[in-house]
């Protein structure tokens, strides 16, 4: 485990990424989310994978608030994770890069 994933590593994470692993389908996830977390926050992380996704396809700033509405406080925290973080953002847009080929 990496140094910053023991940041946040607790039995109540695990759980709550076990539980998180176990959904099946879109419809699962949206169900599971719309009652663990409020809309604005399912919403927050949502438009944080389209900036990460956006920052990926090497969008600007400008580009990118336009876009998503977000802030450049947000687009430069995610700016930040895709660069100097635990690659979490990197490995999922690999992912789906692969899964749209």
């Amino acid at each position: 485990m990496s140094e910053i994933n023991s940041k946040i590593k607790s039995k109540e994470m695990d759980l709550f990424f076990e539980a998180i692993l176990k959904l099946e389908n879109l419809e699962e996830c949206y169900n599971f989310f719309e009652d663990v977390a409020t809309i604005n926050e399912v919403k927050s992380l949502a438009q944080r994978m389209h900036v990460a996704k956006l920052l990926n396809e090497k969008k600007t700033y400008t580009e990118i608030v336009e876009i998503t509405g977000a802030s450049t406080a947000t687009i430069s925290r995610v700016n930040r994770c895709l660069n100097y973080g635990s690659d979490g953002y990197s490995l999922l847009l690999e992912r789906i890069r692969k899964d749209e080929e």
